[in-house]
């Protein structure tokens, strides 16, 4: 089996069996494409001709030129479930890659904004949002839904009218792996949508949707566009790190931590699978304690 014919059934298993995200899918096919090119390059055009050895060249190859150990964490993730998935399908004899080894990924801890920051920028956005403006006002709603249940981008923008539930005031999204969950959100949330759809998204609708989030062309609220409204908002505030939604995401979860949330609610609430990805956020209020105690304490 050619290596390019296994990389475009690979990744369209992960999408329509395995539900990973457009983005995730779009990732893997992006690493697997630049192994193709690297074994292309010395020669080896069949699957089963990967080598463990070649796939070590390959990662080395990425060290070599700087990429992060993210990436080649991510490279190692993608070619693992490839040749995993070559094995058990029979396509191939043996699992090549169930050997390779993947570099530990560097663990920043990741950009919380600050109370009053938060206040501010809902602030700016109701200010906005006053004019009746309908783009104005849809923002203001998207910014409060994220922070006020810590989605993903993505689980926003999928969002239909019919999984927000105004008496309950939760939301029934679909995350990672196709998986449903119900997420609350707060008052000043639901306020924020009920007038979005009272006010602005009858002029933003060009036609049937049920999409909660429109765009100004009417169509369903894409996630670039969420991404240059939150890198926009953060780009006159202080620090440092990623500037797009997953920082509003990270800042509802450590704000609900340094609020007394149990861990394990809050892990439920950011659809985690595992209690250890949710825990960096016990660190990070572990740091901003620390901070506040380096400032305020005369023995600090």
């Amino acid at each position: 089996m050619q290596l390019q014919r296994a990389v475009d059934d690979f990744t369209v298993y992960l999408a329509a069996e395995r539900g990973f995200s457009a983005h995730t899918v779009r990732s893997y096919r992006s690493d697997l494409g630049q192994l193709r090119a690297f074994a292309h390059a010395r020669g080896v055009e069949e699957a089963d001709q990967v080598s463990l050895e070649l796939l070590r060249d390959w990662l080395w190859q990425g060290s070599q030129a700087g990429l992060a150990r993210s990436t080649l964490a991510r490279r190692s993730a993608a070619v693992r479930g490839l040749t995993s998935w070559l094995a058990k399908t029979d396509r191939v004899t043996g699992d090549t890659a169930s050997r390779l080894k993947s570099p530990r990924s560097d663990h920043h801890l990741p950009r919380v904004l600050t109370g009053a920051q938060m206040e501010g920028i809902l602030r700016t956005l109701e200010e906005r949002a006053a004019t009746d403006d309908p783009e104005a006002v849809r923002d203001l709603a998207v910014i409060e839904l994220l922070y006020a249940s810590a989605l993903r981008v993505s689980e926003v923008t999928g969002l239909n009218i019919s999984r927000v539930d105004f008496e309950r005031l939760t939301v029934r999204v679909t995350g990672k792996g196709s998986k449903e969950r119900v997420v609350p959100f707060g008052v000043p949330a639901k306020r924020a949508i009920e007038r979005y759809l009272a006010v602005a998204r009858p002029v933003l609708a060009a036609g049937t949707t049920e999409a909660l989030f429109l765009s100004g062309r009417g169509a369903r609220l894409g996630t670039r566009a969420v991404y240059s409204l939150v890198s926009t908002l953060l780009s006159t505030i202080p620090g440092t790190g990623p500037s797009g939604p997953h920082a509003l995401r990270h800042t509802a979860a450590t704000h609900l931590l340094d609020g007394g949330a149990d861990l394990r609610a809050v892990q439920e609430m950011l659809g985690h699978a595992s209690l250890g990805t949710t825990q960096i956020y016990t660190h990070v209020s572990a740091e901003r304690l620390k901070e506040s105690y380096r400032s305020a304490h005369p023995r600090a």
